[in-house]
C-alpha cells in the first residue's frame, strides 16, 4: 500500500469496503427485531431467548482476538472474505431452525464470523488512509454503517410482514452474497510478498494493553448505549409514547452529519477537542431523554444522543487505530469492539437490575455517572499527554509503516 497526504482516500478499495460493510449491518439489524420471534415461535422461553441472542456477542469476543493470528498464514483481504461468507451462510441456516439447540449453534457460528468480518473491515478500511486523514475517513466509512443500521430493523420487520421466516433470512442471505464478491473486488495487489511474509509471534491477545485505556472508554460509553437501546422503548410504553422510531431516525441522521465535522476536528485538534463537547451533549440527551413526558421531548434528546454517539464512536475508533502501528491495528481493533461489546452486554444486565429496584427515569439518570468516568478518563489522558495529535514525525512513522 503507498498512500501520499495529498491523495483522496475515495479509491475503489475503500469504497467496496465501506459498502460491503455497510451491507453487513443491514442484515445484521434486520435480524435485530426478527430473531427474537423466531425463538418465540419455535418454543424458547424469555430467558432462553437471551441466550440466544446472548451467545451471538460471546462468540464474536472469542473470535477477535484470533484475527492477528490469521494475518501470519492468509491475506487479510481473503480472511474478510471467510467471515463474512460465514455470516452469509448462518443467516440463511436461520430458516431450518427448529429448536433451541439448533439456534444457538447458527448464533455462535454468526457470531464467529461476525467477530472476524467487523475486525478487519476497519482494520482494511483503515490501511486506505493517510495518517493524518484517519479520522475523517473512519467518519465517512461508518456513515454507509450508520444508514443501514438505521433502517434495518424496519426492512427486516416489513420482509417478515410481507414474506415470512425463509424469506427475510433468504433475502438477508442475498445482501451478504454482494457484500462477499464486493470483497472480491478489493485490489491487494500493492500488497508485497514481502510484507505478507512478515509475521508476528503467534499468540492469542485477548486485549492489547497500548489501547486499552482508550477501549475502556468505549466501554463506559456502551454501557449508556446499551441503556437507550434496551429499556428505550419500554420507557416510552411507559410513559406514553407511542413511539420511538422517530428517535432512534433522528439520533442516526445527526450521527452521519456529525461525523464530517467531527472526523475532521479529531485530525486537526486530536480526540480531546471531540469527546468532551461530545461528552456534554450526551448528558443532556440523557437526562432529556429521563424526564421525556412526549413524543416531543424524547425527539429533541435524539438530536443530542445523536450528535455525541455520532462523534464518540469514531473518534474514539480513529484513535485506537493511529496508536499503533498497521500491523497490529487487529489486536487493537478486537480490543476496542470487545470492551464496546461488554459494556453493551453487561450495561444492559447492570441497568436492568436497577430498573427493576427503582425506575426507568433513575437508572437513565444513573448512567451519567459512567458517562462522569468518561470525562474523568479523558482529562486524565489529557494531562499525561497522552492525547495530543501526534506530531508530524510520529505521523509519518506510521505512514510508513503502513506503506
Amino acid at each position: 500500500m503507498n498512500i501520499s497526504n495529498g491523495k483522496s482516500f475515495w479509491t475503489r478499495n475503500f469504497i467496496f469496503l465501506l459498502i460491503s460493510n455497510a451491507l453487513l449491518f443491514m442484515v445484521f439489524e434486520m435480524l435485530t427485531p426478527t430473531l427474537p420471534l423466531l425463538a418465540e415461535s419455535i418454543g424458547c422461553s424469555p430467558s432462553q431467548i437471551g441466550l440466544v441472542i446472548g451467545a451471538f456477542t460471546i462468540s464474536a469476543m472469542i473470535a477477535r482476538p484470533f484475527c492477528s493470528i490469521f494475518t501470519n498464514f492468509i491475506d487479510k483481504k481473503y480472511i474478510l472474505f471467510i467471515g463474512v461468507l460465514i455470516t452469509m451462510l448462518s443467516t440463511g441456516s436461520y430458516m431450518v431452525s427448529t429448536g433451541i439447540g439448533i439456534l444457538i449453534t447458527l448464533r455462535l457460528i454468526h457470531g464467529f464470523g461476525f467477530g472476524i468480518a467487523t475486525t478487519y473491515y476497519v482494520t482494511l478500511a483503515s490501511e486506505q488512509l493517510p495518517h493524518n486523514q484517519i479520522g475523517e475517513g473512519m467518519g465517512y466509512f461508518g456513515i454507509g454503517e450508520t444508514i443501514c443500521m438505521s433502517i434495518g430493523p424496519m426492512v427486516g420487520i416489513a420482509l417478515l410482514n410481507k414474506l415470512n421466516f425463509k424469506g427475510l433470512f433468504s433475502f438477508g442471505a442475498i445482501i451478504l452474497l454482494i457484500a462477499v464478491l464486493l470483497i472480491l473486488g478489493i485490489d491487494r495487489r500493492a500488497v508485497t510478498k514481502k510484507k505478507l511474509a512478515k509475521s508476528k509471534k503467534i499468540s492469542y491477545k485477548l486485549f492489547e494493553k497500548r489501547v486499552l485505556l482508550q477501549s475502556f472508554l468505549i466501554f463506559l460509553i456502551g454501557v449508556v448505549v446499551s441503556g437507550v437501546m434496551t429499556y428505550l422503548t419500554l420507557f416510552a410504553k411507559q410513559q406514553g409514547i407511542s413511539t420511538v422510531a422517530w428517535f432512534f431516525f433522528i439520533a442516526a441522521i445527526t450521527g452521519i452529519l456529525i461525523r464530517v465535522v467531527s472526523g475532521k476536528m479529531f485530525d486537526e485538534k486530536g480526540p480531546l477537542y471531540v469527546l468532551i463537547p461530545s461528552a456534554i451533549c450526551l448528558i443532556i440527551g440523557i437526562v432529556l431523554i429521563a424526564y421525556s413526558r412526549s413524543e416531543l421531548q424524547l425527539n429533541i434528546a435524539g438530536i443530542f444522543y445523536g450528535v455525541a454517539f455520532g462523534s464518540i464512536f469514531p473518534a474514539i475508533q480513529a484513535w485506537v487505530l493511529s496508536m499503533v502501528p498497521v500491523e497490529d491495528r487487529e489486536d487493537a481493533m478486537s480490543t476496542f469492539l470487545s470492551c464496546f461489546d461488554i459494556g453493551i452486554g453487561g450495561g444492559a444486565i447492570f441497568l436492568g437490575i436497577i430498573v427493576q429496584g427503582t425506575s426507568y427515569k433513575t437508572m437513565y439518570l444513573s448512567t451519567i455517572i459512567f458517562i462522569a468516568a468518561f470525562l474523568a478518563l479523558i482529562i486524565y489522558l489529557d494531562k499525561f499527554k497522552k492525547v495530543l495529535p501526534l506530531t508530524q514525525d510520529e505521523k509519518a512513522v506510521l505512514t510508513e509503516a503502513g506503506e
